[in-house]
Order: C-alpha cells, then structure tokens, then sequence
C-alpha cells in the first residue's frame, strides 16, 4: 500500500511541475491515466483487505464459540458425574 501512495505522490510532483513549466499535454494525459490505473489498483486492494479482516474476525469469532462449547460440555460432564456419584 505504501508503495502505491508513494507513485501517486510522486506522479503528483511530476503533474505539478508539469503545470508549472508548461512540459506538454502529452504528460497530462498519461499522467491522468496512471492516477486512474493506480486509483483503481488500491481501491481493488482495499477491498480484498477488507474482505479478509471480515474473514479473520468471522474465524476469530468460531474459535471463541468452539472453546466456549467445550468448556461448556466439560462442565456437563463434571455435573453428570457428581450426580452419578451422589446415587
């Protein structure tokens, strides 16, 4: 990700500078174009990222339940045999 900020900053330089000495709208064009390309790439990015921390929170999430369901049936057991014991 840093590296992506990092090409746009500098294709920002180069867009300012670009304005300032008046290089040609050549340069304008490709440099819109790779603002596009790049935006896109990082949206896509953080999509995907976002989609795996929602994955990760939903696995987290299961293995919380999984040790709550066994230290639940654990205790079960432990009262099914003090009333075993008990008779």
């Amino acid at each position: 990700m840093f590296i992506w900020c990092a090409i746009m900053f500098f294709l920002g330089i180069a867009a300012f500078l670009d304005s300032l000495f008046n290089y040609g709208n050549i340069f304008r064009q490709i440099n819109s174009v790779l603002f596009m390309l790049i935006s896109l790439g990082v949206m896509i990015r953080t999509t995907i990222k976002m989609k795996a921390a929602k994955l990760e929170k939903y696995e987290s999430r299961i293995e919380n339940l999984e040790m709550q369901i066994k230290a639940l049936t654990s205790e079960k057991e432990r009262q099914n045999q003090v009333e075993t014991a008990d008779y």
